[in-house]
């Protein structure tokens, strides 16, 4: 089983800039994706950015330009770079990871707020 902790997060004025990191530990074969995901109460959780095994990242259509995925194999930590942060950005941030021991697993962060102030 993987654990994922997170930090970062926190408030920022409009236009600011904050950073989200997450460390996973625990006993796994292969990692693969590793991302974050963001919920605003009552509506659905909705993927922000991801980066496969290979580094190859992918995003949401509303943080494109403004926001930056980068992972770190060597120590299983994924961090997202958010710029230009808008009050719609304000939410909860999960980080996710998928991994392999005898199969496939997601795993979850327990979240992290980030909230904009306008």
């Amino acid at each position: 089983q993987v654990q994922l902790v997170e930090s970062g997060g926190g408030s920022v004025q409009s236009g600011g800039s904050l950073r989200l990191s997450c460390a996973a530990s625990g006993r796994f074969f292969k990692m693969y994706d590793m991302g974050w995901n963001r919920q605003v109460p009552g509506k659905e959780r909705e993927l922000v950015a991801g980066t496969t095994n290979d580094g190859t990242a992918y995003y949401g259509d509303s943080v494109k330009g403004r926001f930056t995925i980068s992972r770190d194999n060597a120590k299983d930590t994924v961090t997202l770079q958010m710029n230009s942060l808008e009050p719609e950005d304000t939410a909860v941030y999960y980080c996710k990871v998928r991994y392999f021991t005898t199969r496939g697993y997601d795993s979850w962060g327990q979240g992290t707020q980030v909230t904009v102030l306008s």
